[in-house]
């Protein structure tokens, strides 16, 4: 049997333990009262879907695809590409989209992060696609970006054609689940609240005001975001997010018929979401033991817990979780990083919650025949001078 073959079921096992059995299944959608025809609430720790109505049908997102733009712009800043202090010059292009915006000048030079900041508070497109051009040359060939990171996240009912979410293009559409998707991935990146969660500031040497769109993050408690949208034919939309005692959710309502009925529907999705679920770990208190290995080149090998951190629960249904661990005695080399070591079950009492992959946190090889035999002979010549 080759070595790929005998890893194979290992690597399986893994994929198949990794996942936690879901401990909150998805409300129907007549248990809340949410005025817009498609809406989520999902968890950011674990990304799991509280509620769902009509989550996957195409919508036009309105400026609510800035959630995307607003992404694709931070992992340029934390991969290097940018830096906060980058100035972006902006171009006629830029200048000339109209919608929201702060009446970029052709030739006028902002930092990334003052452009971001008019992104994430008025939703300004002219810095949108100045972002966009600085990044990948052109707004086409950044939403070619956007396109792909969409698919990495398995963004499946969503197409961009545009970096703004101005047009109402038939082409340019994604979902209530979708936006909720990018919208949990941006807000991974802490750097972004520094932006969204501004309520009034002001750029041009304090000479232009800037007042949020999202009125939540003045008077809705913990509010980190996220982003408002409107056209003639989205609606009125948005993406909104908050965080209470580390828990943070993620509320995306579309096509509201008015702004009220919008905030509205975020906050009694966010609302309920606060009320009725905590969140438990998947980690015990201890630390995993080193597993031994046989004929490897460590004598041992750490392993690790694989997969979320935290399950989601309902409120009194996590208290005094339980943690089973099963571990093998030793492995023998070769062992491939990842490759299963045994496993945990998390209970609440009697009910099993998770089952939790535990695997090597390294590749450990196997001794070569010459290595063995050297070690036999050194320890037969020590015997023999003792």
């Amino acid at each position: 049997m080759s070595f790929k073959k005998m890893i194979l079921p290992f690597i399986l096992t893994a994929m198949l333990l990794t996942t936690p059995a879901l401990a909150v299944e998805p409300l129907p959608e007549d248990a809340i009262t949410i005025h817009a025809p498609y809406a989520v609430l999902m968890e950011k720790s674990t990304g799991t879907v509280i509620y769902a109505k009509a989550a996957h049908e195409h919508c036009a997102p309105a400026s609510v695809t800035k959630v995307m733009t607003m992404l694709l712009v931070v992992e340029a800043i934390e991969s290097g590409v940018l830096t906060p202090e980058t100035v972006v010059t902006a171009s006629e292009t830029a200048c000339s989209m109209g919608g929201s915006q702060i009446w970029l000048e052709p030739g006028e030079q902002m930092t990334v992060s003052e452009m971001l900041k008019c992104v994430a508070v008025v939703s300004a497109n002219d810095c949108a696609v100045a972002l966009a051009e600085k990044i990948a040359g052109s707004e086409e060939a950044f939403v070619q970006r956007m396109n792909q990171r969409a698919g990495e996240l398995g963004m499946g009912d969503t197409h961009f054609t545009n970096c703004t979410g101005l047009h109402d293009d038939d082409e340019h559409y994604t979902s209530a689940y979708d936006i909720a998707v990018m919208s949990r991935e941006l807000i991974r990146h802490d750097m972004i609240k520094q932006y969204t969660t501004i309520w009034m500031d002001t750029i041009r040497n304090g000479e232009f005001g800037l007042s949020n769109t999202n009125r939540l993050i003045f008077g809705y408690e913990g509010a980190t975001g996220l982003k408002t949208g409107f056209t003639s034919k989205a609606m009125y939309c948005l993406s909104a997010t908050a965080e209470r005692d580390g828990v943070e959710y993620i509320a995306v309502v579309l096509h509201g018929e008015t702004s009220a009925l919008r905030f509205e529907d975020a906050q009694t999705l966010l609302n309920y979401g606060f009320a009725n679920y905590a969140l438990g770990s998947l980690r015990p208190g201890e630390a995993l033991p080193p597993v031994p290995v046989t004929m490897g080149t460590a004598d041992n090998v750490q392993p690790i817990f694989v997969g979320d951190e935290y399950i989601l629960g309902e409120k009194g249904a996590l208290s005094g979780l339980t943690y089973d661990i099963s571990l093998v005695q030793s492995v023998p080399a070769p062992v491939v990083q990842g490759q299963s070591l045994g496993h945990m079950t998390v209970k609440s009492g009697d009910k099993v919650l998770a089952e939790v992959d535990i695997a090597a946190s390294e590749s450990v090889e196997r001794l070569s025949y010459w290595t063995v035999y050297g070690r036999l002979l050194g320890t037969l010549i020590g015997w023999k001078t003792e």
